[in-house]
């Protein structure tokens, strides 16, 4: 068992954006709509349009933020190799050089670093990043952070799926995506009431034939409700918690 951040050095970052459908542009401009639809855009404030995307992958929400006016989006990342392809995504679009400015830096924390207090007008954690940290307090002090970098009117969008339930048999074992040349199946073992160990097994045609790579890492099991709770607690009113894309929970929270 490896933590998030090797899980994806290690068999993830590298088939990330094929994991969302193999095309960047299609996947920003579908979290654009989302986003949208919340209501999360640029006001016309010059002075009020920095947005921070944490734990921002290969760029689906900074791109898709960038293109609901805000600028400049801080996208805040562990993984080198998926910031690179977010900003040579960022250039393909033409995009201002310093729009996208990535942040190679474990989420915790990263908000006091990237923005000073009540100064951001946007801040998402998207793609099922909130459970990936190592424990149900760290997401508490997550959205505390949220909640102080935000600026009054500020929007908090987060996603994560819902684990709470278990799952047994074979009903554990969950296809992801597969193509011609790649099959991505994960496998759920629930190791106690707070954690799921995720077992990814990859298969890559080769030459020779299939071959196999796997690596697994623990994951939060978060219930929606609590989410929601720990937004409230941390002075963030719930506009919106509903099941969206993917199966994922969509919480929207803005700073009073």
């Amino acid at each position: 068992m490896t933590a998030a951040v090797e899980h994806y050095a290690r068999l993830l970052a590298e088939h990330y954006t094929w994991m969302l459908g193999g095309d960047l542009d299609a996947a920003a401009a579908g979290q654009r709509t989302l986003l949208r639809d919340l209501g999360v855009r640029a006001g016309t404030d010059p002075n009020a349009t920095l947005a921070i995307d944490l734990g921002c992958g290969p760029g689906t929400q900074p791109l898709a933020l960038a293109g609901l006016g805000f600028a400049p989006v801080v996208a805040v990342d562990t993984s080198e190799p998926l910031l690179a392809e977010l900003t040579a995504a960022h250039a393909r679009a033409g995009g201002a050089p310093n729009a996208i400015r990535p942040l190679c830096r474990d989420i915790r924390g990263a908000l006091p670093e990237a923005a000073a207090p009540a100064s951001v007008a946007a801040i998402v954690c998207m793609g099922d990043t909130l459970p990936h940290l190592p424990a149900k307090r760290d997401v508490s002090e997550l959205l505390r952070d949220v909640a102080r970098a935000l600026r009054p009117g500020g929007h908090s969008v987060a996603t994560s799926r819902d684990l709470t339930a278990e799952l047994h048999g074979t009903e554990r074992f969950l296809p992801v995506r597969s193509t011609d040349d790649r099959l991505l199946t994960c496998f759920l073992e629930y190791v106690d009431d707070d954690t799921v160990l995720v077992h990814d097994l990859l298969h890559t045609r080769a030459a020779t034939g299939w071959e196999l790579r796997t690596s697994s890492y623990p994951k939060l099991r978060l219930a929606a409700r609590w989410v929601a709770d720990q937004c409230r607690a941390a002075g963030l009113e719930a506009r919106y918690d509903e099941v969206g894309p993917r199966g994922l929970g969509v919480l929207h929270a803005v700073k009073p």
